[in-house]
């Protein structure tokens, strides 16, 4: 990366980094964020976060515990037009609803999570999936619906929890 570019990706690390701790209603320790991203003031950060890319729209609160990462282009939307109110295809009122994610969840590139999901401590959702649907304890997650399609070593994940040893 030549010396400018790399000045100008410092400064947007910086720029984000700045505007997700103004906005969300919390933010705890290391907050990391590599990319443009976006967060509400409905939105409450654990320790060690990190966003390559995070959108989060919508009224809903959004709950992320520790050591989450975030690939590139991911979104989580909270809110959605009313398709059953008093107009077609939907009237001028909003659902909304909550996302909770637990600690130590990894979600690969251009991963969309909707509102009313919870996913699971050391959840992993494969890129490119749309999670509409609550994700268990320790599941590898994907598809459209996202669903589990494998699970992690329990026994391992205790043990590096244990030890402390987080990305």
């Amino acid at each position: 990366m030549n010396p400018i570019k790399n000045v100008l990706f410092s400064a947007k690390k910086i720029y984000y980094s700045m505007r997700v701790k103004s906005v969300a209603k919390s933010c705890g320790e290391k907050l990391y964020v590599g990319g443009k991203s976006f967060v509400t003031p409905n939105t409450e950060l654990g320790d060690n976060v990190n966003f390559n890319g995070m959108s989060i729209h919508g009224m809903g609160n959004v709950k992320i515990g520790d050591n989450f990462h975030s690939g590139v282009d991911c979104q989580i939307i909270t809110s959605f037009h009313n398709y059953e109110g008093g107009a077609l295809p939907y009237d001028n009122t909003y659902i909304s609803k909550d996302v909770k994610i637990g600690d130590n969840v990894w979600l690969g590139n251009n991963v969309i999570i909707l509102g009313g999901v919870t996913i699971g401590d050391g959840v992993i959702i494969q890129a490119g999936s749309v999670v509409c649907k609550d994700i268990p304890k320790y599941a590898i997650a994907g598809g459209h619906p996202a669903v589990p399609f494998k699970y992690r070593n329990v026994d391992h994940y205790e043990k590096l929890l244990l030890e402390g040893k987080f990305h």
